[in-house]
């Protein structure tokens, strides 16, 4: 496998002759270069031999000197659509995508804005971030592989086509998952936490790597880097853990299986939202921690996906008080070039993230756009008003209060990381669900699985089983029942031994008293109040997740997996050794 990574010294070198080719006016804004009136006629020579492909950057930079303002402009912007087809959608989505930015489609937004990406967006179960996803472009891996085909055949057209057109979604698996029929899902983070093999994340990330890329998707909005010091439920699940150096090696692992499978990693939430229990989908979230707490607690697993060759990292939309008092991350130039770039040398792409979330919407979409990349973002995901965003930083280049060298920076990073990406076979959707990669979820999974209170082979399980939850657990009971099933145990509608399943959003009123067994499917806090003699914990709804505890339940497989948060009054396994 080729691992996909940055050349920082490269990319650095690039920003420096892009810019004093643009700055110094070597070509006019938007102006391509022609020869020197000069230069010595040709003479005949012998054909030269094939150059070698010109690595990213310089590619890049190449790129970016042919590039009116307008192309500069839109490279830097990555807006969602209306729409499940690039070029005919409904009466409803051509309403929305008018609101938006003034055209039908999602390809003549592309092409109107000379954009550099899209974002995919859409709904999942018990998804704390469903606040900010006004619209759905998946429904399925067929429709995904004809949407991202003519997105890309839009962009292909543009000045800036030579370059990859930047597909985005955020995969995270667990709550926050957009395309979920029809692919392998993986346990949560916190699940892949619980296993604490990077080598099992590496694998499993690498499955669902692949199969994005085969549904033409080349950026996940993954892993979070988070680490959760906080009970938070935007949160929550979606971290690795609560200590900064085991959420650093998952991290690793992760960035490592996107990025072989030939999809860019984003780190997310630059500098730590798991040290906030505030939703900044909701209002912006203060962190009052000493730049040296941050630093030991909350920057270790950033650290070490940028190491692994992360090209991107989004920023938050947090006010950091130790580092630039009063101003959300995602506009500070402090915390986003002088700590980001300056203390941990990241050199790629910085994605802010939605500026449709309220934190980003106290300024208006063009205001907004210019502050964010002044303070060092390159990519302005998700403009409330595509229009406004791409005329207020047009405004600004031509007005000199938006540096030009800034401009020309960020777009050079940009097409870097698109040149990076390029080259690279589709994989086939024949690909997705596969045995292999159902294999590698499911090895994590098992991984996973934690007793928190009872025996090590959940003895307390005996006779028929009936599982329960609350009302809206229907499917993940079904997938339960299926799995003791096929793993020879009896499944009843009552009567039998009862197996709980608690999830996303439950507290203890979703608790049952004569439980025999309680499972915790997102985070394990709610064991604390669960009177049942057996406790696990799979941190995960998923397919893989059910299977790997019926096995246990069945008596077939050991819970091998440790708790990565600290439940009161619960050791991190019974299990030993």
């Amino acid at each position: 496998m080729v691992r996909v990574s940055t050349t920082p010294r490269r990319v650095a070198a690039a920003f420096v002759v892009v810019t004093a080719l643009l700055v110094s006016g070597c070509a006019g804004a938007g102006q391509r270069p022609g020869p020197s009136p000069s230069a010595a006629p040709p003479t005949e020579t012998a054909p030269p031999s094939p150059a070698p492909p010109a690595d990213p950057a310089t590619r890049a930079a190449a790129l970016v000197v042919e590039l009116a303002d307008e192309d500069l402009v839109g490279q830097v912007l990555m807006p969602y659509a209306y729409g499940d087809q690039a070029t005919k959608v409904s009466a409803g989505s051509v309403a929305g995508n008018q609101a938006l930015s003034a055209v039908d489609t999602p390809a003549q937004m592309i092409e109107k804005y000379r954009l550099g990406g899209l974002i995919l967006v859409g709904f999942s179960a018990d998804d704390p971030t469903q606040g900010n996803q006004e619209t759905t472009n998946v429904d399925n891996p067929e429709q995904v592989r004809k949407l991202t085909t003519g997105l890309r055949t839009a962009a292909g057209k543009l000045p800036a086509g030579a370059a990859p057109f930047l597909i985005g979604t955020d995969q995270e698996h667990g709550v926050v998952t957009r395309i979920t029929d029809g692919v392998t899902m993986l346990p949560s983070a916190l699940g892949a936490g619980a296993a604490n093999d990077p080598a099992l994340t590496e694998a499993a990330w690498h499955a669902a790597g692949t199969e994005l890329a085969a549904m033409g998707v080349n950026v996940d909005f993954a892993p979070v880097a988070d680490v959760l010091v906080t009970r938070s439920t935007v949160i929550g699940s979606r971290s690795f853990g609560s200590d900064p150096y085991r959420v650093a090696n998952q991290v690793g692992g992760a960035v490592r299986g996107l990025q072989t499978a030939g999809v860019a990693a984003t780190l997310k939430h630059f500098p730590g939202h798991g040290h906030s229990a505030v939703d900044s989908h909701k209002d912006l979230p203060v962190l009052d921690q000493s730049r040296g707490e941050l630093a030991a607690e909350a920057w270790p697993p950033f650290t070490a996906g940028i190491e692994a060759g992360a090209l991107a990292v989004m920023s938050a939309h947090l006010d950091v008080r130790s580092v630039d008092p009063g101003i959300a991350a995602t506009f500070s130039y402090k915390l986003l070039t002088e700590v980001l770039r300056g203390e941990l040398g990241f050199q790629g792409v910085v994605i802010t993230d939605g500026m449709n979330m309220p934190p980003a919407r106290r300024f208006e979409p063009g205001e907004a756009a210019v502050r964010a990349l002044k303070a060092g973002n390159d990519l302005i995901l998700m403009p409330p008003n595509v229009g406004q965003a791409y005329d207020g930083l047009l405004a600004a280049l031509r007005e000199g209060t938006l540096p030009r060298s800034r401009l020309v920076e960020a777009a050079t990073r940009v097409l870097t990381m698109k040149f990076t990406l390029a080259d690279r076979p589709t994989p086939e959707l024949s690909t997705l669900s596969s045995k292999a990669h159902r294999a590698a979820a499911g090895a994590l999974a098992a991984g996973a699985v934690t007793v928190l209170r009872g025996s090590c082979d959940a003895s307390g399980v005996r006779g028929p089983v009936t599982v329960t939850s609350s009302d809206s657990r229907a499917h993940t009971r079904a997938a339960l029942t299926e799995a003791l099933t096929s793993a020879g145990m009896k499944v009843v509608p009552s009567g039998g031994t009862v197996v709980h399943l608690v999830g996303y959003g439950d507290g203890a009123g979703a608790l049952r008293a004569d439980a025999a067994v309680t499972v915790a499917m997102d985070t394990p806090y709610v064991l604390a109040r669960a009177s049942s003699p057996t406790l696990l914990a799979t941190y995960s709804t998923s397919r893989a997740s059910m299977a790997a505890l019926a096995e246990v339940l069945a008596g077939k497989a050991r819970p091998q997996g440790r708790s990565p948060v600290k439940v009161t009054g619960l050791p991190a396994t019974t299990c030993s050794g």
